[in-house]
């Protein structure tokens, strides 16, 4: 296949890319610096600075992952406009790409988030669970909702809703591990907030699942591990996984001075499931966060 990919040298496009890649597909990447990205990810790509200039090519799916990083700085109210126009500017460029293709791509993937749902507390969260309004839906609300206005009887919509992604060179793991192998880890707040959590590798095959599927796909799916656990059972399984003790504790009042109301996203969360790809037949390679973590404890040696 032709594919377009936005956000293809961030932590999940460059293995995307790389997946890919073996498989055969011819990769269109979407860059504002074209020259680095074919460096960044490591394979060969063809990359433009806008998806509208592909308009020359076939495209047969577009993977839309492009977006402000969340973590990038505390929200202001500047930066929070900026996390939602980034997103939103990716994906209108995209719909300007399938407005002047001859033959508009199949099959458009893009980019959402756990945070779709707010914060749910212990109840068990699919497709179908309502969210609770906070800023952190907004945002996924707004993403999913531009991509959506892209839907045709000729290309189906596919939004899925990321989880914590896990592996050793990036993600939240990156800033975590040395601390944790240091031995001075600990969990956040009280520790019962839900952090669902996913494989990069499971995530690259979801997203490649999505494509190779001819049932419907339209719509929003939960790109989450089947086992998500709280912050105090992350804490203890990754201290595990180290073989090093995480005795600390980070209160929650001192996390939400530091960061305000972004401080949400690291004391709040949802115990997202994947019932839509499960019943999908969709199987994961690391459902457990013990096999995950053995698995990235194993790449890292």
């Amino acid at each position: 296949m032709n594919i377009v990919i936005t956000g293809a040298t961030g932590f999940v496009g460059q293995a995307l890319c790389r997946y890919w890649h073996e498989k055969g597909h011819t990769l269109m990447v979407v860059s504002r610096q074209p020259d680095k990205a074919r460096d960044t990810i490591g394979v060969p790509v063809t990359a433009r600075a806008k998806a509208v200039d592909f308009a020359d090519q076939q495209v047969d799916a577009v993977v839309n992952l492009a977006g402000e990083p969340i973590f990038n700085r505390r929200w202001s109210d500047a930066q929070k406009r900026q996390l939602i126009d980034s997103r939103v500017r990716a994906t209108r460029d995209v719909g300007e790409l399938c407005q002047q293709l001859p033959q508009p791509p199949r099959k458009l993937i893009s980019g959402s988030a756990m945070g779709y749902y707010g914060d749910q507390g212990s109840r068990e969260v699919t497709e179908q669970t309502p969210p609770h309004d906070e800023f952190a839906h907004q945002l996924c609300r707004q993403w999913e909702e531009e991509a959506r206005k892209l839907e045709t009887g000729q290309m189906s919509v596919a939004c899925i809703r990321i989880g914590l992604v896990l592996d050793r060179d990036g993600g939240m793991l990156k800033p975590m591990r040395p601390m944790f192998r240091l031995g001075v880890g600990g969990r956040l707040g009280k520790g019962r907030q839900y952090m669902p959590w996913i494989h990069r590798h499971d995530l690259v095959r979801i997203i490649d699942f999505l494509l190779e599927r001819h049932d419907d796909v339209d719509g929003a799916w939960n790109a989450g591990a089947p086992a998500p656990v709280t912050n105090a059972e992350f804490t203890r399984t990754l201290a595990a996984s180290l073989n090093r003790p995480a005795p600390f504790v980070v209160p929650g009042s001192v996390i939400s001075l530091a960061l305000g109301e972004m401080s949400q996203l690291l004391l709040t969360g949802a115990r997202m499931v994947p019932a839509r790809l499960e019943a999908a037949g969709f199987r994961f390679e690391y459902p457990t966060l013990e096999k995950a973590l053995a698995a990235i404890q194993r790449d890292a040696a």
